[in-house]
């Protein structure tokens, strides 16, 4: 079995708690109250600012071009999400200003920063999957399950549940696979605990927003 899929057979739990959590239902059939997804789009812009950054230090870092690559490509794909949020989500839904990092965030941010900045690339690599593959297959059961028609968050919903984001998924997906077919057991299981913890991590992101939880 590919480390890929150990790994995610690891957070069933969490990966079901997300999926019928609040934030997620009430995407789905358009009755999330708007105050909430206002939160969670300036809340993201931040987020997608620094995962940006962590992404193109995992470039930076990394021993194989191919990968080195790929991830200056996902960094870029980042930030252009981030300014897309604002020339579009933040006009669509009358957000003024993105403030500043709230807990969810702020610890999310900051724990993937320090990991790939202190810890080895491949255990980088597997503290930023689950932003890219957790997302995906919520955007794909959202999409799968809910009312589109005459909802307001459509958008966003047909965005996470698009080809092209999901071509950067499986390419990470892959990337992380191969590094960990060619590192010890240690840091394999480093990589794990790291998948667990920033899954956990996605999981507190929703439900702070949902919780509009502030300083």
């Amino acid at each position: 079995m590919k480390w890929s899929e150990n790994t995610w057979n690891g957070i069933t739990s969490v990966y079901q708690s997300i999926l019928e959590m609040p934030f997620i239902t009430e995407m789905a059939n358009g009755s999330l109250p708007m105050e909430k997804f206002q939160f969670y789009m300036a809340q993201d812009a931040i987020y997608l600012e620094h995962f940006g950054k962590a992404l193109s230090m995992i470039a930076a870092k990394s021993r194989d071009a191919e990968h080195a690559l790929a991830f200056n490509r996902f960094a870029s794909e980042a930030i252009q999400a981030e300014l897309y949020l604002h020339n579009s989500y933040f006009t669509d839904f009358e957000i003024n200003d993105r403030g500043v990092a709230e807990p969810a965030c702020h610890h999310y941010i900051h724990y993937l920063k320090s990991t790939v900045a202190l810890d080895s690339v491949e255990i980088g690599l597997a503290a930023v999957l689950p932003c890219f593959w957790i997302y995906k297959k919520v955007g794909d059961y959202i999409y799968a399950n809910s009312k589109l028609e005459g909802n307001p968050y459509r958008k966003w919903i047909e965005m996470y549940a698009g080809e092209e984001f999901g071509e950067s998924v499986k390419k990470a997906i892959e990337i992380c696979d191969q590094v960990a077919d060619n590192t010890t057991d240690e840091i394999r299981n480093l990589m794990t605990e790291a998948f667990i913890t920033a899954s956990r991590l996605e999981f507190d992101f929703w439900d702070g927003a949902y919780r509009l939880r502030r300083w």
